[in-house]
């Protein structure tokens, strides 16, 4: 996405020495330092390197060994039938076993590497939700701001009032009050970007907490892709095929095609398993005419045969594909879940824009209209500086409500942008390389 969406800057931030000045910068620097990602690509390496392990054939046997060996001289030249042995075992792979234990290394891999890509998702998410609780907070402390500048000029038009006996002891205090409420508001909200800012931290590191303190945060931000996705879904209610695309479905994709692939080797049990063996005999004695006996060779070829199979073949192809109904079963309720979640979202939504378009057309312009009417009439001696008070936190209250619903708006936009991938953030930059601990 271009930054240019984001106008907000923070000036002068640096997380490990590269200038931070939008959402999308912090959104790439935290998904590139994330571990749990990382962890995700390194079992997924991890899962690779077994597969490969497991697809090879197993090693060769070496097998050493003295056979007619006389027990009452222990001569080796005595009898004809003594001779050293020496031989070489090789088991071979059952079937297509080997090849399909690969695919399937390969095919979990992918899963797992698919949970890195959801791991993604809830980073971008949670940094977006942060951001635009910061933001909300910093527009409330601009409004808050503004209310107390607006009071202490009514506080003083009271004192100068108050000085040529035209104002009571009342409003004046009145006013104080109202002041130094604001003053607590203010506090409040102060600790509130704190906190934030502090749990910014868990993605962008404690280093950046030194730096990130005059973060100029948003609450509310480009949607163009979601909106374009909702107007062109053809089915009112059904985001399936956006859905599909989800890395949590992909998950269960990869599921059920590793688990069909474990059928397929399930199904290798059932042909026969072959091995051979090669034996070389040296015999130092002489035969039954004098002469240098031969030495000897004897090759075998193994062959397990699966006759027997009703108590482990049968049972263990049966326990395979119940595994594969098992995982579409899956597969069906995530999508069922995460429709009635979209859904429900969207209800939000519609909600949310129908209340602020009507904050928007009827009650901030009341709310401003009433507390000019009730200023001037305080000032012409026909309302009390109560009425006026009572206006002043009535817009307060309004504009805040306001900007809360704008903010809570753009979370639900974040939260059906992560159902249904539509952030335009920049993705993390893939691992070079997962270098194994040496011992």
């Amino acid at each position: 996405m271009n930054s240019t969406v984001y106008a907000d800057t923070i000036s002068q931030n640096t997380v490990q020495s590269s200038t931070v000045t939008s959402l999308p910068q912090l959104i790439e620097i935290a998904l590139n330092h994330d571990g749990n990602r990382k962890q995700f690509l390194a079992e997924a390496q991890a899962i690779r390197e077994t597969g490969i392990a497991d697809a090879t054939w197993m090693d060769p046997k070496l097998k050493v060994g003295v056979t007619g060996l006389p027990v009452d001289s222990f001569e080796f030249d005595e009898d004809p039938m003594t001779n050293l042995s020496i031989g070489i075992m090789q088991q071979f792979g059952r079937g297509d076993t080997l090849d399909l234990r690969h695919r399937k290394a390969n095919q979990q891999a992918n899963g797992t590497e698919l949970q890195a890509a959801a791991r993604e998702l809830d980073v971008i998410n949670s940094m977006v939700l942060l951001w635009l609780e910061l933001g909300y907070q910093q527009i409330a402390e601009k409004v808050l701001l503004e209310n107390r500048q607006l009071m202490q000029e009514m506080e003083q038009f009271i004192q100068t009032n108050y000085s040529i006996g035209k104002s009571e002891t009342q409003d004046l205090l009145n006013a104080q009050l109202q002041v130094s409420r604001l003053d607590e508001k203010l506090q409040t909200n102060k600790q509130r970007q704190q906190r934030l800012i502090a749990q910014l931290s868990e993605w962008l590191g404690s280093d950046w907490l030194a730096t990130g303190r005059n973060l100029q945060a948003s609450n509310h931000l480009d949607w163009s892709k979601l909106q374009q996705q909702l107007d062109n879904n053809t089915d009112l209610y059904s985001y399936y095929p956006y859905l599909n695309q989800h890395p949590m479905v992909r998950m269960t994709d990869a599921t059920i095609t590793a688990r069909q692939t474990q059928v397929d080797i399930a199904r290798q049990a059932y042909t026969p398993q072959f091995g051979i063996e090669v034996m070389y005999a040296y015999r130092q004695s002489n035969n039954m005419r004098g002469e240098p006996a031969s030495d000897l060779v004897s090759a075998y070829l193994t062959m397990d045969i699966p006759l027997f199979t009703g108590n482990r073949q049968d049972r263990k192809l049966s326990a395979a594909q119940y595994q594969v109904g098992a995982a579409q079963s899956q597969k069906d309720v995530l999508l069922t879940q995460m429709n009635a979640k979209v859904n429900a979202l969207l209800a939000d939504h519609k909600n949310l824009n129908q209340r602020i378009q009507h904050y928007q057309s009827t009650l901030l312009p009341q709310a401003k209209a009433r507390i000019h009417a009730v200023e001037r009439g305080y000032q012409n001696n026909t309302a009390q500086f109560n009425d006026v008070i009572t206006a002043s936190n009535d817009e307060l209250s309004l504009q805040l409500e306001h900007q809360r619903l704008l903010t809570d708006l753009n979370i639900v936009n974040s939260r059906l942008a992560q159902l249904l991938g539509s952030y335009e953030f920049p993705a993390a930059k893939p691992l070079s390389a997962i270098t194994p601990v040496k011992q």
